[in-house]
């Protein structure tokens, strides 16, 4: 019996240096456990600044990163940038997932459309089905653009108790964070009281390596953007969602 091979399509920002890096990190580490094989293949989106300006202009491109991918026959397509999703408005992952299925349905002919994902309706989604309503959150951004995130959040029906914003502009930068800070990052922001941990609210920032290590140092969820991200790759292809070493999230303890 062959064994099942699937292949990830992602959607990237041109500076995005680390979805390419964790994705296929915490997949591959799933292969340990599971029949499953995977291979990963991107489409990048011109971008250099996290401001609103670089992201609008960069969400412009996701019709056609999502139409190349398409020509690869892509089990499952991930618009892997959490950000330029949340700063195009409320709810707008809908919208987005919409849109590029559509423009993916008219390019690849007979051929079976893929699920269409998004980072951002990930970490939602991930949120929700942990039962999280109260959640603190760390994020490498500008304060205004955390500020964004967290409105988008909250949006989706879940209260932001407190945000941590590392105030870094440049993506390049982002992707060259420390992710041991984040053990200690993870204990001054304030979590008294809250459902769940996100750990990275960005899928640039770095955070694979710290996210188990946190996740044994709180009795509470403790979730990534990259993590969810997998999470939903998962259950799109329904493959039960489990990652050894990920977290709460992709544990499969919680049902």
């Amino acid at each position: 019996m062959s064994t099942p091979a699937y292949r990830v399509g992602m959607i990237v920002p041109s500076s995005n240096t680390t979805m390419e890096t964790e994705i296929p990190a915490m997949l591959q580490a799933r292969e340990t456990v599971r029949p499953e094989r995977f291979t990963f293949h991107s489409a990048r989106m011109r971008m250099q600044q996290v401001n609103p300006d670089q992201l609008s202009a960069m969400d412009a491109a996701s019709d056609r990163c999502a139409v190349e991918l398409g020509d690869a026959d892509v089990d499952v397509m991930a618009y892997a940038c959490l950000v330029a999703i949340m700063a195009q408005g409320k709810g707008y992952h809908r919208t987005s997932q919409q849109r590029l299925s559509a423009a993916v349905a008219g390019s690849v002919g007979d051929r079976k459309v893929p699920p269409v994902l998004s980072s951002a309706g990930a970490l939602s989604e991930a949120l929700e089905h942990l039962g999280a309503k109260r959640i603190s959150v760390i994020a490498p951004y500008m304060k205004p653009l955390t500020g964004m995130v967290c409105d988008y959040l909250e949006a989706e029906g879940l209260q932001v108790h407190d945000a941590l914003s590392l105030e870094v502009p440049d993506n390049l930068d982002v992707g060259r964070l420390d992710p041991a800070r984040l053990t200690e990052l993870a204990q001054k922001v304030d979590t008294k009281g809250v459902d769940a941990l996100v750990l990275s609210a960005c899928v640039q920032m770095p955070s694979l390596p710290a996210l188990q290590t946190v996740q044994e140092a709180f009795d509470i969820p403790v979730v990534s953007a990259s993590a969810a991200t997998v999470w939903s790759i998962l259950r799109s292809l329904d493959l039960e969602p489990v990652v050894p070493g990920a977290g709460a999230l992709l544990s499969g303890e919680i049902a």
